[in-house]
């Protein structure tokens, strides 16, 4: 996994994760053993009420103008922002 996420990690760094990431999929593997049968599947927690939505009412605004977006950004090329290379391998 760090490989993937482009960490150097210590050797002493790499031991503690792995038992970090053991750790955690030990609870998952314990959460899975709860019967769920009778719970309702969800795709997100949010109320409907008013007094406790948890969302602003949607509104249609005008879209924000690419030049107004670019506007103060430090650097820009052809409308897009530019920014440092991050990614090296």
């Amino acid at each position: 996994m760090a490989e993937l996420a482009n960490l150097a990690l210590s050797e002493h760094e790499v031991a503690h994760m792995a038992q970090d990431m053991s750790s955690i999929l030990t609870y998952i593997n314990k959460l899975n053993e709860l019967d769920t049968s009778g719970v309702e599947p969800m795709a997100q927690v949010l109320f409907e009420q008013d007094e406790t939505a948890t969302l602003r009412v949607d509104e249609v605004r005008p879209p924000l103008a690419n030049s107004d977006a670019v506007g103060s950004a430090p650097v820009t090329s052809a409308g897009y922002f530019k920014v440092p290379k991050v990614i090296e391998r």
